[in-house]
Parts: C-alpha cells; sequence; structure tokens
C-alpha cells in the first residue's frame, strides 16, 4: 500500500509528525459587511466550508483539497499539505488562513501572523474536535445555524448507532491504515471513536497513538473477525490477506476495503459511521467496487 494513504489521513487529522500548539483558539464571526477572503490549508476544513455553503469565502486552497473537491479546483492553489507556499498565500491577500495543528503548518502560521494574517487553527483528530470545527467556521462565514444544523445530524446518528449496537455483538476488529509497513488505528483518533459508535471492538484500542505502527505477528496473535483496509484497490487488498487463510476476517470472507470517505474527519461523519456499520454485519459485501 503506498506510504501516502497513512501520511495523508495524518495531516487530514492534523496529528502528522508532532501536533503545534493552535495558532488561535478563539474564532470571531465574520463581518455582516464584507465576506472573508480564506485560504484553506487543510481538505476536511474546505470540505466543511463548502458544506457551509461558504465557497464564495474560499480564494485559495491546498493542493489535495483541489484534487478532492471538483468546486474548488479552479481556485489557486498554494502548495501541498507538507509544503504550502507562503508567497503565494500572501499573494491572495486573505483575511484568514485555515490551518490544522500539524508541525508540518506550525512554521507557516507563526510566518503568517507576523505579516499580520490571521491564522485559525483547528484540530480534528477526536470526534468532538471535529464537530467543534464545524461549529466555528460556521461562525467564521457566518453560517451558525448550517453549522448546528450539521453538527445536530451528526450527534443523532450517534446516538441512534449507539442504542442500535449496545446489545448488539461487538465484532473483534482491526482498521488497517496501511499495510507495509503495517499501521492501525488506535485508541487515540477519531476513527476510533466512530468503530466503537459503529459497534465494533477495535483490537488495536490497547495503543494510545492514534495511528500505530505494529507487526504482522501483532494481527495474526489478535485474529481480528473482520478486518477494514484503506486500500484504493479491492483486488490488491484481498489478494494480500488471501495470504493469511488462518485469519478468522480471511476464513468468513470479512476483508472489507472503505472508500475513501470513510476516512475523513469532515462535515459528513454520519455517512462515515453508516459505512462502518454496514462493514460490520455479517451480511455485508466483503469488498467495495
Amino acid at each position: 500500500m503506498r506510504r501516502g494513504v497513512l501520511t495523508t489521513l495524518l495531516i487530514l487529522a492534523g496529528v502528522a509528525l508532532g501536533t503545534a500548539t493552535a495558532a488561535e483558539t478563539a474564532v470571531e464571526p465574520a463581518s455582516s459587511t464584507r465576506r472573508l477572503r480564506i485560504v484553506s490549508l487543510n481538505p476536511s476544513l474546505t470540505e466543511i466550508l463548502l458544506s457551509l455553503d461558504a465557497a464564495d469565502s474560499l480564494v485559495g486552497v491546498d493542493d489535495y483539497s483541489a484534487r478532492q473537491q471538483p468546486s474548488v479546483a479552479e481556485l489557486p492553489r498554494v502548495g501541498g499539505l507538507f509544503s504550502p507556499n507562503l508567497e503565494a498565500i500572501v499573494a491572495l491577500e486573505p483575511d484568514v488562513v485555515v490551518v490544522v495543528p500539524a508541525a508540518q503548518q506550525r512554521d507557516l502560521g507563526e510566518r503568517l501572523k507576523e505579516l499580520g494574517i490571521r491564522v485559525v487553527s483547528l484540530p480534528n483528530h477526536r470526534l468532538e474536535e471535529v464537530l467543534t470545527s464545524i461549529t466555528e467556521l460556521g461562525a467564521l462565514v457566518d453560517r451558525i445555524e448550517a453549522a448546528a444544523a450539521r453538527v445536530a445530524v451528526i450527534r443523532r446518528a450517534v446516538n441512534e448507532s449507539r442504542s442500535a449496537t449496545s446489545d448488539a455483538p461487538h465484532p473483534r476488529t482491526v482498521m488497517v491504515i496501511q499495510r507495509d509497513p503495517l499501521y492501525v488505528v488506535g485508541a487515540g483518533s477519531y476513527l476510533h471513536e466512530l468503530l466503537d459508535v459503529a459497534g465494533a471492538r477495535n483490537l488495536a484500542a490497547g495503543f494510545s497513538e492514534a495511528y500505530p505502527k505494529v507487526g504482522l505477528e501483532w494481527l495474526l496473535a489478535a485474529a481480528p473477525d473482520v478486518i477494514l483496509d484503506a486500500s484504493p484497490d479491492p483486488v490488491q487488498a484481498e489478494a494480500y490477506w488471501s495470504r493469511w487463510p488462518s485469519l478468522p476476517a480471511v476464513g468468513a470472507n470479512r476483508i472489507v476495503v472503505l472508500p475513501a470517505s470513510a476516512w475523513r474527519p469532515g462535515p459528513f461523519l454520519e455517512e462515515s459511521l453508516q459505512l462502518l456499520a454496514d462493514a460490520l454485519r455479517p451480511t455485508q459485501t466483503p469488498v467495495a467496487p
């Protein structure tokens, strides 16, 4: 599996290679007289702004956002997740730059503040942090009601899923972010929380890291009933895991490749939760198309 699957997910969640102190935690509401000019340096934050009908405030985005979201594909690009371009950002004369508190964007945020550009840093590697990001971005672009409605939809889905799975069997599950080397979802991430809500028993919950590196021996000993795989190639994933027929997940044909949308800490977590819940059902189709 390509290394980018892991590193991109970590940057999406704002935890890659160390977490920096937030550049700014309080979000001031938008002015009623002029729309803000916003540059987004994170695809999850871009997606939240788009979900709040704030596309007209975006004047620039990171490369990944432009590739992922067709509605911003024509906006100026200001570099990659790991290498945002300071000059390109400044040239757009933004009022606000929204980032995640990852080490890759920490120094950039400090330099932008030195130039008098407001930086809003929003962590989103836990479920409540994602909901807070939606709320705070809603306040930033004067879409407070829309943000509250989006958060309410997600909270309702979480509550309903908890109720539906409280008395149901909890399949022993491993969520694999990358296969070579092997990284899985540990206890310190929103994905672990979604797994729990969806009714899974995350076998990697004993690791405090969000995405721990583990040995194949650990996974074979854990013997998961379900393996959720982040591979972009379902056929490749199935071929890989078939090499270990002793794994219960392989024997029961429960290797599940989820679409990329299931892994993003964005504004539609109720859809991610539904995908996970479907994957955990014994009757679910093993590998997504």
